[in-house]
């Protein structure tokens, strides 16, 4: 049996034992606890590693964890202690200790640590369990676990290479459960690319602000270890190299965990917030050299994280604070490599777009960086996770270019990407040579900087590309694989939602009011030109209304990232919308009704729930009498719905609709390819070749006339 085999029947045999425990509720929460055990155990052994290291050099050693709070102390004995002892010892604050004395519990003692003793090590494992619980019930089904983690030799590097690659695997699969739009994985294909079009230099230092579980972080590291060539080049890439920062508990696990698996003996990452120091206070000693990052979008900053930022860049929308935050951050001198600082950014469409605050944010990135290029990505490049259409904006200081050059990646004829089916590295790699050489093909383009617009709009789409070619019109092979990728999508779908089904039908009913409550704010005098109208529709959700607004603007109620809003008169067919993320934002009708959920219920869960049969069924029950259809947040409230308990499962079933719906455009917008389909075959068996070149293609005009006539004569 290979090492990657043994090791992968030794993590399928520790997750099968985690299934068995009633604490445990899904990936989401069997891999946090398999990371803190692996990262005690791996702790140890670097700990004894070091050790020996010490005695052969004839240097004193001091262990970040003492006796008996150590792996080789509690769980090295597969015999050693167990059941209700076990989880006493490390749940409880205090407790009896593997040794027999009386003292602090487990998890008590990592969470006291410190770094008095000038070991950074110490804080790193008291903010590591700060962080996490032991939520597994049984003590027996632990021990078994343990015993299990305690067959891997962290210290053999074709385990611990082997392991790192298994690691990423179990961060993808826990990434499906969480249904996150990033927040755990982004695209290894994006990731790779970032990292070699950036081409990080030994001495650098590179910076993730937005850590997650590290996946930028990993790749730079694995980039710049094959530039080690002594002793020193090692002590720099561990020691000075590798920067992260990540705020949330979980994905801080595991950012360490994937680091430490991967090669980086001490991994650097803040467990703060990168947003929370004052943007006019980060000087020169805080600047770094690369930043490699896919920063959250679509979520809204607190007012303290906004107040760090000067009065005419304040935004709610994470995406637009983190860019400046990285404009920032980058030295403005060379590097030690003698190379300018760069960074690469996934950004969404809304930030190369949007009016306001965007706008002058760009107008600083156009001014004093050199954007060598914009990526647009393809779409659904996080399917099924978000929709949102992105970008990889790659700049770096330097003079501002005369022109910024735009290219995308050219996926297969007829190839629709989805969870099953990723963007692949080998369609983003030709992208590198055409950025360098800045060659225009029918995948890249130029604009001039002059010929931008007054708003600075870099939401530039490739002008040679047409959505269907003269030459694919009506060929059959294409037809047919658009065909079978929405077959492939609809069994991925369908795999997901089976699960998710079953433990909805299992969620008790609950009343909507309990979990929201309605948003009566007005703009008021804040109103300006520059705020987003608002409207909902059955067919599309949220639009963006042609029609003036009133005399009255202060009137009109705000949306803000997470709210949803309906026309109480129309709300029966289906006309309610909810406000996705912050690009959204903006204000609606003084009729609408808007409301908002608390955090144990999503609002996409409760839009696809107004939308659907049920749903329109409850709203039509609670209107039945009624001389005029309304119904307002009142009536609303008393609608009930089932509420499962794990937000998660309200997730995954949110994914799954956003799918469909996809489905059903990319369906739809397949009708006309298979006419002409027809129209091709029906050409080439009855006309004479090269005759149809003179008959003139079908207009829109001619084909809505066609509809007209033909509504008119079945009436």
């Amino acid at each position: 049996m290979t090492t990657a085999q043994m090791l992968g029947s030794l993590l399928k045999s520790a997750r099968d034992i985690m299934r068995k425990d009633k604490g445990l509720n899904g990936d989401l929460d069997r891999l946090p606890l398999l990371t803190w055990i692996m990262f005690l155990k791996f702790l140890d052994d670097l700990e004894r590693q070091r050790e020996d290291e010490a005695l052969l050099g004839g240097n004193k050693f001091k262990a970040a964890i003492e006796a008996p709070y150590r792996w080789r102390d509690w769980a090295a004995n597969a015999q050693g202690i167990t059941g209700d002892e076990l989880l006493a010892f490390i749940n409880n604050d205090e407790a009896i200790r593997p040794n027999g004395t009386r003292g602090p519990g487990l998890f008590a003692y990592l969470r006291s640590l410190s770094s008095s003793n000038g070991d950074n090590r110490r804080d790193v494992i008291a903010t590591v369990f700060r962080g996490v619980d032991n939520r597994m019930r049984s003590g027996y089904l632990l021990r078994d676990v343990i015993n299990k983690i305690g067959a891997i030799h962290f210290t053999s590097s074709e385990e611990l290479h082997t392991l790192g690659a298994l690691y990423e695997s179990m961060l993808r699969e826990m990434r499906d459960a969480a249904g996150d739009s990033g927040e755990f994985y982004t695209p290894r294909a994006v990731v790779r690319f970032m990292v070699d079009i950036i081409d990080p230099r030994l001495g650098e230092i590179v910076l993730d602000p937005a850590s997650g579980t590290g996946g930028f972080l990993v790749e730079a590291y694995t980039h710049l270890a094959k530039q080690v060539k002594t002793v020193a080049d090692r002590n720099r890439l561990q020691s000075e190299t590798i920067m992260g920062c990540e705020p949330k508990s979980l994905p801080y696990l595991l950012c360490q965990m994937n680091l430490l698996l991967h090669g980086l003996d001490a991994p650097q990452i803040d467990p703060g917030n990168a947003l929370r120091f004052k943007l006019s206070e980060i000087g020169e000693k805080d600047r770094v050299d690369v930043i490699l990052t896919n920063p959250p979008f679509g979520g809204e900053e607190e007012k303290g994280i906004q107040g760090n930022f000067p009065d005419d860049r304040k935004t709610a929308e994470t995406a637009l604070l983190f860019l400046q935050l990285i404009m920032r951050k980058l030295r403005r001198q060379p590097t030690i490599a003698g190379r300018p600082a760069r960074a690469a950014v996934v950004v969404p469409n809304g930030t190369l777009s949007t009016p306001g605050v965007a706008t002058r944010i760009r107008e600083s990135l156009l001014a004093d960086f050199r954007i060598k290029a914009i990526v647009r990505l393809p779409h659904n490049v996080f399917a099924p996770y978000t929709d949102i259409k992105s970008n990889i904006i790659i700049f770096e200081r330097g003079e501002p270019a005369d022109e910024i050059f735009y290219c995308e990646p050219s996926l297969p004829l007829g190839y629709s990407l989805s969870k099953t089916k990723p963007l692949l590295y080998e369609w983003m790699e030709p992208l590198k040579e055409l950025i360098e050489t800045r060659e225009e093909t029918e995948s890249s383009w130029s604009v001039k900087r002059a010929e931008l617009d007054a708003s600075l709009n870099l939401d530039i789409k490739n002008p040679r590309r047409q959505l269907v070619s003269l030459e694919d019109r009506g060929d059959l092979s294409v037809l047919a694989a658009q065909l079978r990728s929405f077959a492939d999508e609809a069994d991925a779908i369908h795999a997901d939602l089976d699960e998710t089904l079953k433990l909805l039908s299992e969620a008790p009913l609950e009343l909507i009011g309990k979990y929201t409550a309605e948003s009566d704010e007005r703009i008021g005098l804040d109103y300006s030109d520059e705020l987003a109208l608002v409207g909902v529709s059955a067919e599309e959700g949220l639009t963006n209304p042609k029609t003036a607004i009133g005399k009255s603007p202060g009137r009109y109620k705000v949306l803000r990232a997470g709210y949803l809003a309906y026309n109480p008169m129309r709300i029966n067919i289906g006309s309610v919308g909810v406000v996705r993320d912050s690009s959204q934002e903006g204000i609606t009708s003084p009729d609408y009704v808007v409301f908002y959920c608390d955090p144990d219920l999503l609002p996409e869960y409760v839009y696809h729930y107004l939308r659907s049969e049920a749903g329109r069924h409850e709203i039509n029950l609670k209107t039945k009498g009624s001389v005029r259809f309304r119904l307002y947040y009142e009536q609303l409230s008393q609608i009930s719905i089932p509420v499962p308990a794990d937000v998660a499962v309200q997730q995954r079933f949110v994914n799954a609709c956003n799918r469909l719906e996809g489905l059903r455009r990319m369906v739809s917008a397949s009708e006309s390819a298979v006419g002409d389909c027809l129209n091709a075959a029906t050409r080439a068996a009855f006309l004479p070749q090269d005759a149809d070149k003179n008959i003139p293609e079908p207009t829109a005009e001619r084909d809505v006339s066609d509809r007209t006539i033909a509504h008119e004569q079945a009436a």
